[in-house]
């Protein structure tokens, strides 16, 4: 797993094999995220819009918008809103002000109830209004508020009298009088047009005021994230750290799994492999107290990146590499009457190998298992024994505990005089042993006799 890249194929042998223990904390995430629910209450959002009339250049409206969440303004709204122990300070938190098309700007309150919200909204706007009202009439000149109307009556005054100037003239007698008159004429269109158009320009100086499109509608449901979504993320985020958390383990993983990393921690040579049968939990430990029973009912206690067993032989053909590791154990140590066979208590498979290897043995040389703590292994001191036989699984140790293994033979008299490791294969049933040949020939002569009888 550690070089090997990362395929869907090993996401899936974890989910198969680490499903429990995902589900648990699938469970504990939602959990997680309900309580947050509780300490966050949930928040109800509504909008009020607020229009510009007249023609609004874009950093103008950005402006407005600012304005719609000033201090002032939120200040204001705390003020007339009453809320005990709800400032502007706190209210700028709660609400939003944004752009939208049409020279609109949406003003959002966010409050623990939707009355809350609703009147929020409102308030919100309706101080929004006054302050922009009051600000254009603060920074407007009086007299350039009167000049208007001084200049409409100086318009009206000049028409009359271009009036009476006409009527005096000579009427028409004369073509100088006649231009005279057509000349003063023009002059009063042109006057009464000016006048026209001032007073549509106070008109639409007096329409460019904000105004409120309408009260905000009561939310109807809650603001994000709701409680539903805070219980989905955090299941879904215990779950991905989960297996992120299980890819990097893997990734991590340094445990020696070839022959001379394991021979070199444990400053030995291997004797040979030994195959045993697979069989459902095979590489479960046979320890007991609760740690172990809750490891064994969330599936911690087996390897879940362990690949599947081989298929090998039948029984029979699993004996004679037992025997040949026998041989071996005869030539390497001849003359030996007894050895010391060295398992882990965490590792099933290599216990199922010694005791078989002990009974291969068949006394010469006796071979005694002794089941060591893989944690602080404690071997038992040297009397007859004429060495130690390490047995383990490939890749169930690390070099720190191969490496105190061998320091416990060290520290009882003992030599690790070799190696033997075991693998879980599948194996083949046994054929059924047909009927003997022996068997079937009287079967077959008694038939050749009762046909001659009848002939």
């Amino acid at each position: 797993m550690n070089d090997d890249a990362i395929r869907l194929v090993t996401i899936g042998r974890m989910l198969r094999r680490r499903g429990r223990l995902l589900t648990v904390l699938v469970v504990l995430g939602a959990l997680t995220g309900f309580g947050a629910s509780l300490v966050f209450p949930p928040r109800y959002t509504t909008s009020a819009s607020v229009l510009l009339p007249g023609a609004w250049e874009e950093r103008v409206l950005l402006t407005q918008a600012e304005i719609a969440t000033s201090t002032v303004v939120t200040d204001r709204t705390a003020a007339e809103l009453g809320w005990g122990g709800v400032d502007g300070e706190e209210l700028r938190e709660r609400v939003r002000a944004e752009v939208t098309d049409g020279n609109i700007i949406e003003i959002s309150g966010t409050a623990e109830s939707p009355a809350k919200a609703q009147r929020l909204a409102d308030e919100l706007a309706r101080q929004f209004v006054a302050f922009s009202a009051r600000i254009v009439d603060d920074t407007a000149d009086p007299t350039a508020a009167a000049g208007p109307d001084r200049l409409r009556q100086m318009v009206l005054t000049t028409s009359r009298r271009i009036t009476e100037l006409a009527d005096a003239a000579d009427p028409g007698r004369t073509v100088e009088s006649v231009q005279t008159r057509t000349e003063l004429a023009k002059l009063r269109t042109a006057l009464q047009e000016a006048v026209g158009k001032l007073s549509q320009a106070d008109s639409n100086a007096a329409g460019s005021r904000l105004v409120v499109m309408g009260p905000a509608a009561r939310p109807s449901g809650e603001a994000p994230p709701t409680r539903v979504q805070l219980i989905a993320a955090g299941a879904v985020l215990f779950f991905l750290l989960a297996v992120v958390g299980h890819l990097a383990a893997a990734r991590g993983n340094r445990r020696p799994r070839s022959e001379r990393e394991i021979a070199a921690a444990l400053g030995s040579g291997l004797l040979g492999g030994v195959d045993v049968a697979a069989r459902r939990g095979a590489h479960r430990p046979e320890g007991g107290g609760a740690r172990h029973r809750v490891r064994r009912l969330l599936g911690l206690d087996t390897p879940w990146n362990a690949p599947a067993p081989p298929a090998a032989g039948d029984e029979a053909s699993l004996g004679i590499r037992y025997r040949r590791v026998c041989g071996r154990i005869r030539d390497l140590v001849p003359g030996a009457r007894r050895l010391l066979l060295v398992v882990a208590d965490d590792d099933s498979v290599a216990l199922r190998a010694a005791e078989r290897l002990a009974d291969e043995a068949g006394g010469d040389p006796l071979l005694r298992v002794t089941v060591v703590s893989a944690e602080a292994p404690l071997v038992p001191d040297r009397a007859e024994e004429s060495g130690v036989l390490v047995v383990l699984s490939a890749g169930t140790r690390t070099a720190a505990e191969l490496a105190g293994v061998a320091e416990a033979c060290a520290d009882a008299g003992h030599d690790v005089v070799g190696i033997v490791l075991a693998d879980a294969v599948r194996t083949r049933p046994a054929r059924s042993a047909g009927p003997p040949r022996e068997a079937a020939a009287p079967a077959l002569a008694l038939g050749d006799g009762a046909r001659g009888g009848v002939r």
